[in-house]
């Protein structure tokens, strides 16, 4: 019977061959195990890694913080890899539904929790690999401990974050950070598809992922803006893609949605994941740590960097300013705006969406006053000095045409927004300017 609970009685047979499977990886933990065998095993790697290269992966811990879908899989490569230490931190149990996605999990494992799971399972395959479980939530005030050093004090070498809450994951990348601690995340594979567009890059160039707009979002708040590297798809959402279901209409008149989730603030609503997805997001963090614990050198291809596209936005925005204060009877010269070009990344990526909010479209964008300012909107009280009292949240995203046409009605000729635009527009960017302010007062 499953040691566990689960919902799945074993056979006698294979009962006994987890125990045979349990008590080799005791001995050979203990080192009662052909060394040569072992070579044997990873002499794929060995070749590839160099005796060296492998003898580095060999004495390294490594903690995986979520043994889902990507944790399953990137714990999957690096035991078989020849990882000495795993630790496995997750609080959840194996579901029929994540049968779909897991790496080593069987029916017989439904209702186990997912740590015991994986160690069960690959010290089949790797008797030597030292595991530690920890059936866990991760939590930021329990990191010192759950990060913490192996029992003879060796120091995590990485660690995998494949958590999928973001308070979560923002406690455990900061941690990480503040500790000097090398880790390597992975945003959403939920409602992705494209595997030609799976990215290895920092997360300030993370795109098209609510899961890592939301993460780089918090981190920023907290000082943190890049520095992490990050396994992401640039894949765009469309017509007929997998989108977040929403609950049952149903659902909402029992009672408080809130009751449904498995802990508090954790999401109810349901992501379609295409079970391969998870397995390419696990397999890219694996070959990184990899990559990185061995010294083997690897150059990726960047992302698309934006720096200079913030950079001519923050020039057009600083000549916007100047041609609407000379308007408005200013001097502009020598005018400074209070905003960088980080500013401008911030608020073109995560408030905005990379897209105009007039029409929707990602190319030729300019930020612009939204509306006409009005009483003293510059600061003349240092000699010598004009400075521009511009908000953040009074931006708005649109392309530069739109943004030529709003000076000149709005800027300048002293329309209000409303006469301008329609209903949608309206309500949207009033939805993202409260989202800003918000979002502003936490840091």
């Amino acid at each position: 019977i499953n040691t566990f609970g689960g919902a799945v009685p074993a056979e006698d047979g294979e009962s006994k061959d987890d125990e045979r499977s349990a008590a080799l990886a005791r001995r050979a933990r203990l080192g009662d195990y052909d060394e040569a065998l072992v070579l044997e095993q990873l002499a794929r790697n060995r070749v590839f890694l160099t005796d060296d290269g492998l003898a580095k992966l060999r004495k390294a811990f490594v903690i995986v913080v979520g043994c889902g879908g990507v944790g399953s899989h990137a714990t999957a490569a690096l035991a078989r890899s020849g990882c000495g230490r795993l630790r496995l931190i997750d609080f959840d149990q194996v579901t029929l539904s994540s049968l779909n996605r897991h790496a080593v999990a069987t029916l017989a494992d439904v209702g186990t929790p997912k740590v015991h799971c994986l160690q069960k399972r690959l010290e089949q395959v790797v008797p030597w690999t030292h595991f530690e479980c920890k059936n866990q939530l991760f939590a930021e005030k329990s990191a010192a401990s759950q990060l913490g050093p192996w029992a003879d004090g060796q120091k995590p070498d990485y660690v995998i974050d494949a958590i999928d809450n973001i308070d979560s994951k923002v406690g455990l990348l900061l941690y990480c950070h503040q500790n000097g601690i090398r880790v390597v995340s992975s945003m959403g594979a939920g409602c992705k598809s494209d595997p030609t567009r799976v990215f290895i890059g920092d997360i300030s160039a993370s795109a098209e992922d609510p899961l890592s707009r939301a993460t780089r979002r918090k981190l920023r708040s907290q000082g943190v803006k890049d520095g992490i590297p990050v396994v992401f798809s640039s894949e765009k959402t469309g017509l007929g893609k997998a989108q977040l279901l929403p609950l049952p209409e149903d659902e909402f008149t029992k009672g408080s949605v809130n009751e449904l989730g498995v802990l508090p603030d954790f999401r109810v609503r349901i992501l379609p994941v295409l079970g391969t997805m998870p397995a390419v997001f696990g397999l890219c963090v694996a070959n990184h740590v990899m990559l990185e614990l061995t010294g083997y050198p690897h150059d990726y291809l960047p992302s698309k960097s934006r720096d200079k596209m913030y950079d001519g936005i923050l020039a057009q925005l600083q000549g916007l300013e100047e041609r609407v204060a000379k308007h408005h009877g200013f001097e502009p010269v020598g005018l400074r705006i209070p905003v960088t070009a980080d500013d401008v990344g911030y608020l073109i990526e995560e408030v905005w969406r990379g897209r105009s909010v007039v029409s929707g479209l990602a190319s030729r964008l300019a930020l612009t006053r939204w509306r006409k300012p009005e009483g003293e909107w510059l600061d003349t009280r240092t000699p010598g000095q004009r400075a521009d009292k511009l908000q953040l949240d009074e931006l708005v995203c649109m392309t530069k045409d739109e943004m030529l046409r709003h000076e000149r009605e709005v800027l300048k000729g002293g329309k209000a927004p409303k006469e301008m635009y329609d209903k949608d527009v309206l309500e949207l960017v009033e939805k993202r300017r409260r989202e800003e302010r918000a979002f502003r007062a936490q840091r």
